[in-house]
């Protein structure tokens, strides 16, 4: 067996599992389906991670970083209007969620099983955690990206959004209707934009830095 450093065999690990739950679901991922599947004994896995809570909070956040860093890939490199970046996060975003069914699921999949069991119930609590920073970080770059703030605050936005893509991307899970969840959230996009307030540019010379800005 090939030595590898400590994270990178938390990252294979961690894939591994993903494939099993992704393929046989979440109850399937146990520690020794997980082994099996990197090719590794059980003590790797358990020198890895403490427990199973620990596995399902890295694979969350696995799978809420890869859709965060989808959206984050259609930012446009010049300013452009609210409505357009967004449009092109939601639509990024949108397409990986639709390549990736699998996960999708196992996300869902996560938050219901740790609900159920007391002992898992934290996996769902850093789920959403890590799903409304995502959120809020996506805002924050829209923001300098169009040079806007927003009329709610920003945390408050942040949930609202996990709480729609959810909501479709559920849905979608159940109908298989991609190109109405695709829609729906281009439709929420334009409305999200409505709550971009014009702000003014930072004064030349400004600390890059600083990322307040000032409304105008």
């Amino acid at each position: 067996m090939n030595r590898l450093p400590v994270a990178e065999r938390r990252e294979q690990l961690i894939e591994a599992a993903l494939a099993v739950a992704s393929r046989d679901g979440i109850d399937a991922a146990t520690v020794r389906a997980v082994a099996a599947e990197a090719g590794v004994s059980l003590g790797v896995v358990h020198y890895c991670f403490q427990d199973k809570d620990e596995l399902l909070r890295a694979m969350a956040h696995a799978i809420t970083t890869a859709n965060l860093e989808r959206s984050l890939g259609e930012l446009p490199e010049q300013v452009a209007d609210p409505e357009t970046v967004i449009e092109g996060v939601l639509d990024a975003l949108w397409t990986g969620i639709r390549e990736s069914r699998g996960p999708q699921l196992l996300s869902y999949e996560l938050t219901t099983s740790s609900l159920r069991h007391s002992e898992l119930n934290q996996v769902a609590i850093e789920q959403y955690r890590g799903q409304w920073a995502a959120a809020e970080q996506v805002l924050d770059l829209v923001e300098r990206t169009a040079h806007v703030g927003w009329s709610l605050p920003r945390g408050d936005l942040a949930r609202t959004v996990v709480a729609v893509i959810d909501g479709y991307s559920l849905a979608w899970l159940v109908d298989g209707d991609g190109e109405a969840a695709r829609a729906g959230l281009l439709a929420f996009g334009r409305y999200l934009s409505t709550m971009a307030v014009p702000v003014a540019l930072e004064p030349v010379g400004a600390d890059v830095g600083d990322t307040a800005a000032t409304p105008a």
